[in-house]
């Protein structure tokens, strides 16, 4: 599912690039207000207008996962680092989707998203499976900062729920734009006994004892920096740390009761 997403925003990422090469250059834009995980450059035009061309950041960025549970093993992921609009379309870090109706300050959303839950088979623990999250929210962006609403079910293997609501702000040093973050993640207990529960099997062949997950309300603060590189180019570094709720932290495959991600990306800004 997420594959064809970019390779639709790489084709509309291409043709914009080939039309702003073949226009004169525009004065660098103003901030756009805060947004979870970066700041987009600000279109001249309400924010609840829909841009007939790519305005957004398109580069590489390097995620840096805790792995919690079992081995405790670190991952460092690289991918396409997408934060922009095109039409209707959207692309927010690891949340792709289209905007439908208007809904106060922005619009009624249907997206999915890149999910890193899954596992692979270790310690006598069977493999888990990314979940295949479809979801439905709004962003709405206010003169109060920005509000990032979404609830999300799993069409993978836990046919288990998530919700979300985040608020990010900005303020300002020199150059350097920061966004901090807060916010509340609530997973059911399908969603959390599928990835932290232990089946009775399972404790047969592995050191953890049987361990029925129930539901969690996760709590988690965020961070982001963005500093300007040259024109057109700009860096971004985003730090999060989450609270887990007993649901999780109770289980015997997880190691302590909170989770740090970290994410460095280097992106060109499309206007």
């Amino acid at each position: 599912m997420i594959k064809p997403l970019l390779c639709v925003f790489s084709l509309l990422i291409l043709h914009q690039a080939m039309a702003e090469q073949a226009a004169p250059s525009d004065p660098v834009p103003s901030p756009q207000a805060p947004t979870t995980d970066q700041a987009a450059a600000e279109p001249p035009s309400s924010p609840l207008d829909l841009p007939d061309h790519y305005v957004g950041d398109l580069g590489l960025g390097a995620y840096k996962i805790d792995r919690n549970f079992a081995d405790k093993k670190s991952v460092l992921v690289w991918k396409p680092y997408i934060y922009g609009d095109y039409g209707r379309f959207f692309g927010r870090l690891d949340t792709f989707g289209v905007k439908t109706v208007q809904l106060g300050d922005g619009y009624l959303e249907f997206s999915t998203r890149v999910n890193y839950d899954g596992r692979n088979a270790t310690h006598g623990l069977e493999r888990r499976s990314d979940a295949i999250p479809l979801g439905i929210g709004t962003y709405q962006e206010t003169s109060y900062g920005a509000f990032f609403l979404n609830g999300f079910y799993d069409a993978g293997h836990s046919h288990g729920s998530f919700l979300e609501a985040i608020y990010a702000t900005q303020f300002n040093v020199g150059k350097a734009q920061f966004y901090p973050q807060f916010g509340l993640i609530h997973q059911s207990a399908n969603y959390n006994n599928y990835y932290y529960g232990v089946t009775t099997a399972e404790s047969l062949t592995s050191p953890y004892s049987a361990y029925n997950a129930g539901a969690s309300t996760n709590r988690q603060l965020g961070l982001s920096a963005e500093y300007p590189l040259a024109k057109n180019w700009v860096t971004n570094l985003t730090m999060r740390r989450t609270w887990l709720g007993d649901g999780i932290s109770d289980s015997p495959i997880i190691h302590r009761n909170i989770e740090d991600q970290v994410f460095l990306a280097a992106s060109y800004r499309f206007k």
